[in-house]
C-alpha cells in the first residue's frame, strides 16, 4: 500500500467519514448516513461541450419516472420549453446563444450590414458555409491542439462570431444537502449510493426544503403540495442499470459512474479542451472543498456559472446553524440576566 493510499484509507476510516458533518469535505457520505458496507458513491458528470440540445434526457427522465408534462411553454428567449428545474422538470436543457466564439476570443464581427439573402444563396459553396467539408479545416490550418483534418473546437465551421451553449441541468445530489437537513419527516434520505432521494409518500408538503436548496432545484407540485426532484433513478441503480437520462444521451454529454472516476475523467477533459484552445472550459461542482462539500452531479462549463443560471458560489444553507445556535444561546442568557437584574432591589 502506497503512502497516498494509506493516507486516504486513514481519512476514510477516520471520524470525519463516519460523522454526518454540516460543512466541509466528507469522504464517505454513505458511511456518514449509516451504511456500513456501501458501494462507491455514484454521480453524474455532464460535459456541456458535447451537448447538442436534443432533450433526449428530458424525455427519458419523464418517461421512466412518470413525471407529468410541464406546460411546454417557450420562454421567448430561446428554444427552451421547460425554462427551469422544478417538480415536473427533473432534467432541464438550457439553450444560451452568445455572440462569442467557442474559444472565448472577441470576434469583432458585426451583423448590421449582412445581406441574409445573399448569404443564403451562397450556402454550401465555400468552406465557411455549412455543407460537405465545411467543418473540416485543411491540414495545417487547424488551431493548436486540434488534429488537422478534423473538426475544430474553436471555429467549427470556419466562423468565430457566434456560439450556442447547451447544458442539461439536474439536481446536484450535494455532499451536504440542506434539503435533507431541514426535512422534518424524513421524507428526504441519503441512499447507499450517496444520492439524495425524496419519498413522496411521507412528504407532508411543508416546503422547508424548497428555500433550503442553494441551487433552487427542489420544488412542490401545485396539485398536491409535495416536493419532487431527481432521484438519480434510484430504482435503476439498485438493479445495476444506468439512470435513464445517461442511458439515452447520444453524445455521452451525461456520464454516469463512480464519482471519483468521473472527477478524474473531467479533469482530463478540461486539459484536452485547454490544449485545443478552449480556455474558457472549467469544472463546476466537483470540488469537495466548496460550499456544499462537492456535488454528486457536476458539470464542465464553457463560461461563467451565471451564464447557465447557476450560482457562482453555492453554500449549504445549514452551514451557519452552529453559529446561529451559539448566538441564540448568548442572546437568551443575556435576556435572562437582564430579567433577573430587573427584579433585584437597589440598595437605599
Amino acid at each position: 500500500m502506497t503512502d497516498d493510499t494509506a493516507a486516504r484509507a486513514a481519512r476514510e476510516d477516520g471520524p470525519a467519514s463516519r460523522e454526518n458533518l454540516l460543512t466541509g469535505p466528507q469522504p464517505d457520505v454513505a458511511r456518514a448516513a449509516g451504511y456500513a458496507d456501501a458501494p462507491p458513491r455514484m454521480g453524474f458528470f455532464t460535459d456541456t461541450s458535447v451537448c447538442i440540445g436534443c432533450k433526449a434526457c428530458e424525455v427519458a427522465c419523464k418517461e421512466w419516472n412518470a413525471v407529468p408534462e410541464d406546460g411546454l411553454e417557450l420562454t421567448g428567449m430561446s428554444y427552451d420549453n421547460t425554462q427551469r428545474l422544478g417538480a415536473d422538470t427533473w432534467r432541464h436543457v438550457a439553450f444560451i446563444e452568445q455572440r462569442k466564439p467557442f474559444g472565448g476570443q472577441e470576434p469583432g464581427v458585426g451583423h448590421e450590414d449582412v445581406d441574409v439573402f445573399a448569404a443564403a444563396s451562397a450556402l454550401g459553396t465555400g468552406p465557411a458555409s455549412p455543407g460537405p467539408g465545411a467543418t473540416t479545416p485543411p491540414p495545417g490550418a487547424a488551431p493548436a491542439g486540434a488534429p488537422a483534418g478534423e473538426i475544430s473546437p474553436v471555429s467549427p465551421d470556419g466562423r468565430t462570431e457566434l456560439r450556442w451553449l447547451m447544458a442539461s441541468d439536474v439536481c446536484k445530489h450535494c455532499t451536504h444537502a440542506a434539503c435533507l437537513d431541514v426535512c422534518p419527516t424524513g421524507s428526504l434520505f441519503r441512499t447507499e449510493f450517496g444520492t439524495v432521494v425524496v419519498q413522496e409518500d411521507i412528504c407532508n408538503g411543508c416546503g422547508y426544503c424548497v428555500p433550503a436548496c442553494p441551487y433552487g432545484v427542489i420544488d412542490q407540485r401545485q396539485d398536491d403540495g409535495r416536493a419532487w426532484k431527481c432521484t438519480l433513478c434510484y430504482d435503476r441503480l439498485g438493479v445495476g442499470m444506468k439512470p435513464a437520462c445517461a442511458k439515452s444521451c447520444p453524445t455521452d454529454s451525461i456520464q454516469f459512474g463512480p464519482l471519483d472516476e468521473l472527477r478524474d475523467r473531467a479533469a482530463a477533459r478540461v486539459a484536452q479542451l485547454h490544449a485545443a484552445g478552449v480556455t474558457d472550459a472549467r469544472l463546476y461542482g466537483e470540488d469537495p472543498g466548496d460550499g456544499v462539500g462537492g456535488d454528486g452531479a457536476f458539470f464542465l462549463l464553457l463560461d461563467e456559472p451565471e451564464v447557465y443560471g447557476l450560482p457562482p458560489d453555492p453554500v449549504v444553507t445549514t452551514r451557519d446553524l452552529p453559529a446561529m445556535w451559539r448566538h441564540a444561546a448568548a442572546a437568551a442568557v443575556s435576556l435572562a440576566a437582564l430579567a433577573a437584574a430587573s427584579f433585584v432591589r437597589r440598595p437605599r
